[in-house]
């Protein structure tokens, strides 16, 4: 397991199956993305939320397997390194052991009211460095 990850575990239904009967890509997309956001609600806190909001400039996913109906997939987020107005954040898709696919996401930090970038401030750089892998 790797330092300071988040894990999350997913059954695959009907729903996020493609043509092919397996599961979709943009299901794929969606695990990366809901993993990320609720790690992030175990981290951050609510005087942060009412300032700040992540959103993404970025994603790469390397597919290996395909994950067919009823898997057990485990899905584990991690952060990677944080500079100026982003965040490097890692997830691994998996089923048991075998990597299905992983994925990395550059997040970009937003003031709220502006919704413009906004260099990461010290009290989040301090929760992102204390949590990377």
């Amino acid at each position: 397991m790797i330092n300071n990850s988040y894990n999350d575990t997913i059954i695959v239904t009907e729903k996020d199956l493609d043509d092919l009967n397996h599961v979709n890509n943009v299901t794929y997309l969606q695990w990366v993305q809901n993993v990320a956001q609720k790690h992030w609600s175990t981290l951050g806190n609510p005087e942060i939320d009412d300032k700040y909001v992540w959103v993404v400039i970025r994603h790469e996913i390397d597919y290996f397997f395909p994950a067919v109906l009823n898997d057990v997939i485990t899905v584990i987020t991690y952060i990677g390194d944080s500079y100026g107005v982003k965040s490097e954040r890692f997830v691994e898709i998996k089923k048991e052991d075998r990597l299905l696919a992983k994925a990395k996401t550059i997040w970009c930090l937003l003031d709220k009211k502006s919704m413009k970038p906004i260099k990461v401030p010290s009290e989040i750089m301090n929760i992102l460095l204390s949590n990377k892998a």
